[in-house]
């Protein structure tokens, strides 16, 4: 039962997070191109490449932790879905070459920011 509840936790204070983020980047950089959620999903990649890589090399740590942020708070902080629908909209409108940047530029990035993730966790891990 307690992982529900640390599953609600961590998804509550990511889809605070992601409005947040989303807000703040889609104010300042405009929304032409969906800067708010290419920033969640690039930053949801590291964070998720950097605690899966942790809680796999730290046997000790206890699982909530899992729970709480891969499960709950990634989770809710970042929707593949959005991703999705903003690509088909865009293409949709007629800006195929914006919708396609997009597309291209979070598949690349968001490998490279678990990659990135992996990396840090494993350096700060020896």
């Amino acid at each position: 039962m307690q992982k529900f509840f640390y599953v609600a936790l961590g998804g509550a204070l990511g889809s605070l997070a992601r409005f947040w983020i989303g807000s703040a980047v889609g104010g300042r950089m405009g929304t032409r191109f969906p800067y708010g959620t290419f920033v969640i999903n690039i930053s949801a990649c590291i964070i998720i490449g950097f605690v899966l890589t942790v809680m796999s090399s730290r046997t000790e740590l206890n699982p909530a932790w899992r729970f709480l942020i891969a499960v709950g708070f990634v989770g809710s902080y970042s929707t593949f879905s959005t991703f999705e629908w903003e690509i088909f909209s865009t293409m949709k409108a007629g800006a195929f070459l914006t919708g396609a940047s997009y597309m291209i530029l979070s598949l690349m990035l968001g490998l490279a920011g678990v990659w990135g993730g992996v990396l840090i966790a494993r350096a700060i891990s020896e």
